[in-house]
């Protein structure tokens, strides 16, 4: 079982920079590949960012690619979210999740799920 908690969301100005975090309890943190999700209200759910239980590799949804980034601390069993440039396309909850071995743009192939952080960006 693993226990993901988000924190770092809020109301910001477009052009404004946010830290989401999210941290994990349960299984050893080193063994998960994590991943940011968001969902805008009325969208379906998309993938936003993973990183690999390595560390050693990331991929990005190219709607974020240049201005978000992914990173983990795996002695604090952290992953966090910094995101630059923000748009008001932006706005959605984001989800962080957990699943083993390699990383995945999919949804239904990540078996724990945070309860999400609200991030809102005007215009």
């Amino acid at each position: 079982q693993v226990q993901l908690v988000e924190s770092g969301g809020g109301l910001v100005q477009a052009g404004d920079s946010l830290r989401l975090s999210c941290v994990a309890s349960g299984r050893a943190f080193s063994t998960n590949t994590m991943a940011w999700f968001r969902q805008a209200p009325g969208k379906e759910r998309e993938f936003v960012a993973t990183i690999w239980w390595s560390g050693s590799i990331t991929d990005y949804a190219d709607s974020v690619k240049g201005r978000f980034t992914i990173s983990r601390d795996n002695a604090k069993s952290t992953v966090y979210l910094q995101m630059n440039s923000l748009k008001p396309e932006d706005t959605a909850v984001y989800y962080c999740a957990a699943k083993r071995n390699f990383g995945s743009r999919y949804g239904r192939d990540y078996d724990y799920w945070g309860q999400g952080t609200q991030v809102t960006v005007s215009s």
